[in-house]
């Protein structure tokens, strides 16, 4: 990892799914003439607009955005692909003059950009191999099972669906005997990468899951499923991770006519549900996030914001 820019300060807005992020990201960036970072991992992905809740292409015109569509459906692109892009990202804003707005709730991609990655032995490639087969053999949920047998607090903490976490995890725990989890709990994400302020959403549940059964309801109104043919016909499979994920993998099993589209719109709102609690889960372990509410706080907000930036860095 690089050397710490603690001089280059970050602004972190994060928080659960329809929490309202993306809107608070940008009205601050204009009170505080900033450019964003995206830390979400889906919006990376190109052509994935709609189920993603991307910000629009006016708003991007409107407040330069960076790490959006940087890479194909069908591409992997990890914490440490982010943390190296939004490294230069940073470098690149910063150097202009303008301040950096991170935003996103991918909170391992914000805790690889502020304290870096955990060191974790690399397995032999027959190993992952191995292990990749057994994953096309027995189905993801057989492979979590097995992480569950040993490392059951990491595998507590993994999606089904997040197969390379998994098998990552079962790789280094046959190469070395020791638990994915001990070398995360010896890191302990301690390194400082650079100084930040993070900014929590905070929404009272019942309300949250009002607005994710809302959105959920706009992005199937403005054309999702229109959205996921084109992605099927520009040849990115059910298999392609990014088609995996909640919103998309619904999609095409109601366009292969596994589901009625009620039931595809009951899923998607069951595991955006699900996703959001995950969440808040990872996000509230971090003691540094202050937690207001949006748009009620927003002056509070704002005002935290312009005393860590204007605050004097000791030397």
């Amino acid at each position: 990892m690089k050397t710490p820019q603690h001089s280059q300060k970050l602004l972190i807005i994060c928080g659960p799914t329809a929490s309202g992020k993306s809107d608070l990201a940008l009205r601050l960036a204009h009170e505080l003439d900033a450019e964003i970072i995206n830390a979400d991992s889906m919006q990376i992905y190109r052509g994935m607009d709609i189920g993603t809740a991307k910000p629009t292409p006016e708003q991007r015109r409107d407040i330069p955005h960076h790490l959006i569509d940087v890479a194909d459906p069908d591409q992997d692109f990890s914490a440490a692909d982010f943390a190296a892009a939004a490294d230069y990202a940073v470098k690149d804003i910063t150097e202009r003059g303008k301040r950096v707005i991170v935003v996103g709730g991918t909170g391992l991609y914000i805790r690889a950009l502020l304290k870096g990655l955990v060191e974790s032995p690399s397995g032999a490639g027959e190993i992952r191999q191995a292990l990749q087969q057994e994953a096309r053999d027995l189905g993801n949920e057989a492979m979590l099972e097995k992480l569950r047998l040993v490392d059951p607090e990491l595998a507590g903490r993994i999606h089904p669906n997040n197969l390379v976490r998994i098998i990552r995890a079962l790789e280094v725990h046959r190469l070395t005997g020791v638990t994915l989890s001990h070398y995360q709990q010896d890191h302990g994400f301690s390194a400082k990468r650079y100084e930040s302020l993070q900014i929590g959403i905070r929404v009272e549940r019942q309300e949250l899951y009002r607005r994710i059964e809302t959105r959920v309801d706009r992005m199937l109104e403005q054309g999702l499923l229109e959205e996921v043919k084109h992605l099927l016909a520009g040849g990115y499979g059910p298999e392609s991770k990014a088609m995996r994920a909640i919103g998309y993998k619904e999609a095409v099993a109601f366009l292969t006519g596994e589901y009625s589209l009620e039931q595809a719109a009951l899923l998607i709102k069951r595991d955006t549900r699900r996703y959001a609690k995950r969440q808040l889960t990872w996000f509230n372990a971090d003691p540094e996030i202050i937690w207001l509410e949006y748009p009620e706080k927003f002056d509070t907000i704002l005002q935290h914001a312009i005393e860590f930036f204007d605050h004097l860095q000791e030397v």
